[in-house]
């Protein structure tokens, strides 16, 4: 790495995905086309929730507003990302990285909140129906998603200044955007502290909302197996299908990114983790929506079937 004086680095240079020189075009290609499909299966979920009433649900609610949490996430990495891929500048100012790093954790933390809120939301559907309607009623609905928005961009900002309260003694991010580990690598001292305060935000944010939904899905399990008709079984696990699904694959590869030793692997597979839920894990949403929940199915048949006549 470059060596400066820790007092002058005012800027950093991403080193991107240097290694992979001679596939540049073809991995900006797949990225821009992942991207395009991850910003339109967002809108389409959201516009859909908002124009269809039968799903103006709590259910629904929630995963608009987590479609719009997936939008911005994805607006955060992805166009500085494309930028590098076509030769445009690697260089960030410490201002900049600091902005990017707070939205990129502020909305990350808000997904994995999101999701907990999600699964709370099936548990009372399924383990106490009857009083549904009750306990998730508007006024909670708006008052959890505002409470987990808040939540997310207050722990990123704790997060942030911490870390660029630090003296940084290299420029060189050897990552394709500003990542807590990436630029905690380029401090002057060993950041104790900071390394304590990021395995804490992540067992508050990735372990604990995990070990809460696996409670949860084991109490919806439990109920579900209750249900004497086997089509009454498989109707009420279709409706937590979907988002169980997102669940164990956006927990998965959190707890991959920001549990593993920092020695297990090489740079070139920090980068595939990172691109995995960067770039892969925000198309999931709309996709796994799309395609196993049959409600969103029907709405998109019914928008697509009034354009047609029109």
């Amino acid at each position: 790495m470059k060596k400066t004086n820790c007092t002058h680095v005012r800027e950093f240079v991403f080193q991107g995905f240097s290694n992979f020189q001679e596939h540049q075009f073809t991995l900006f290609v797949v990225f821009f086309v992942l991207y395009i499909l991850t910003l339109a299966g967002n809108v389409i979920i959201v516009t859909i929730i908002r124009i269809d009433h039968h799903l103006h649900t709590p259910m629904y609610f929630f995963l608009s507003v987590l479609s719009t949490s997936e939008t911005f996430y994805s607006l955060v990495i992805i166009p500085r990302m494309l930028g590098s891929l076509v030769g445009l500048s690697q260089t960030i100012s410490l201002e900049c990285c600091g902005t990017q790093l707070f939205f990129f954790l502020g909305f990350a933390i808000t997904n994995c909140l999101l999701l907990a809120v999600m699964g709370y939301d099936r548990y009372v559907a399924i383990c106490n129906p009857l009083r549904y309607s009750v306990i998730m009623n508007w006024r909670v609905c708006v008052i959890l998603a505002s409470s987990v928005g808040a939540t997310g961009f207050l722990l990123s900002l704790i997060q942030a200044v911490a870390i660029f309260r630090l003296p940084f003694c290299n420029t060189l991010i050897e990552h394709f955007f500003c990542d807590v580990r990436p630029i905690l690598d380029l401090a002057c001292t060993v950041p104790v502290i900071n390394d304590i305060l990021t395995l804490a935000l992540s067992l508050m944010v990735i372990t604990a909302p995990a070990t809460f939904l696996f409670v949860s899905y084991v109490l919806i399990i439990s109920t579900i197996l209750k249900i004497a008709s086997a089509e009454g079984r498989r109707k009420t696990f279709a409706t937590c299908a979907s988002h169980l699904t997102v669940v164990v694959i956006h927990y998965g590869c959190a707890s991959i990114a920001y549990f593993k030793p920092k020695s297990e692997n090489t740079k070139d597979q920090d980068q595939l983790i990172s691109v995995t839920y960067t770039v892969i894990t925000p198309l999931l949403n709309p996709v796994v929506y799309s395609l196993r929940n049959k409600e969103v199915q029907d709405a998109l048949r019914k928008v697509l079937g009034k354009k047609s006549l029109s």
